[in-house]
């Protein structure tokens, strides 16, 4: 069995690498990197898996690369993954994102493959969530409140149009927020423990910069999710959606709360007006009770050990 994963050399893509390289002994994997992608993630890999080059962006690229790899999975990762970054370069994102999918299921139908394709969605989806519609269930509306959740709508609903349309074994998973250790430092909790292992190691002031602390977010370990993108190709229901989260929402506050508590130093905290969205979900809470009933997923890392990987993660870099 082959797999195929684009973004192999990101935060998820390279954890997906991990798992499957433990667990799946028997798939064979190849991974799509771009020529500038940055190589640390999959560092530890060296040798145990195949990379091809491409741009997404570049419909010839991905149709010569499926025509060789001729996948059996297909793990769609690759995207512009940075809210912030989405209002900032708009454009970018949806044709990164939308044109990027579309070249990929576009060279499927050409070449007449037939991989199980699990598209990577997120809750940011969701958007404007009302009081009375938490937990998130898959039926929720739609009320994408950034450029990058319009992008992530559209892969959504191109998948179940190219499953309906032509019969692509797509599975739709909407992300909740994951983290753990390799996480980009833009990213909140990655961002937090940063900060904090730079001041331990003396690199910087102790002034620790946030932005709305007052979000509340479900979050999930990235080794328990990409566990769930497995599952996803191999037990879920093709043409399906699923949410994949923890269950439990807790503030952005408590999070770096959590992340002080593991650390001796003593800090200040400052809020970043630079860090504060033009528009911002107040609440991610998902039900991903759909998919254990389809899979058995559960989540199995407690929050507390991904906060104290990631933490470690950064202390061992800067160090």
């Amino acid at each position: 069995m082959r797999a195929l994963i684009t973004g192999v050399t990101g935060f998820a893509g390279s954890h997906l690498a991990d798992y499957l390289l433990a667990e799946q002994p028997e798939v064979e994997i190849f991974g799509i990197r771009r020529w500038r992608s940055r190589m640390e993630n999959i560092e530890h890999l060296d040798g145990r898996l195949q990379l091809r080059e491409c741009d997404l962006r570049d419909p010839a690229a991905i149709q010569g690369v499926l025509a060789e790899v001729r996948p059996d999975y297909i793990f769609h990762l690759a995207a512009q993954s940075f809210v912030p970054a989405s209002w900032r370069a708009p454009s970018e994102t949806l044709m990164t994102n939308i044109l990027g999918q579309t070249n990929i299921f576009e060279a499927v139908r050409v070449l007449e493959l037939d991989p199980v394709i699990q598209i990577a969605g997120s809750s940011e989806e969701y958007g404007l969530v009302l009081p009375d519609e938490v937990p998130i269930k898959e039926t929720n509306p739609l009320r994408p409140l950034s450029p990058y959740a319009v992008s992530k709508v559209a892969q959504d609903l191109l998948a179940y149009q190219y499953f309906r349309s032509y019969g692509l074994k797509t599975v739709r998973t909407r992300g909740f927020n994951h983290t753990g250790p390799r996480r980009g430092e833009v990213f909140v909790t990655s961002n937090f423990a940063k900060q904090i292992a730079s001041i331990e190691a003396g690199l910087r002031e102790p002034v620790i910069r946030v932005g709305n602390l007052d979000a509340q977010r479900d979050f999930t370990d990235v080794r328990d999710m990409v566990r769930a993108y497995w599952l996803a190709v191999s037990e879920a229901t093709p043409g399906e959606v699923y949410n994949l989260a923890s269950g439990r929402a807790v503030t952005i506050r408590e999070l770096l709360d959590q992340l002080l508590a593991l650390s001796d130093t003593e800090v200040e905290v400052q809020v970043d007006p630079d860090r504060l969205r033009p528009s911002d979900v107040e609440i991610l809470l998902g039900d991903y009770s759909k998919f254990r009933s389809d899979t058995g997923w559960e989540p199995s890392i407690p929050l507390e050990q991904t906060l104290k990987d990631t933490l470690d993660y950064w202390r061992q870099k800067l160090s």
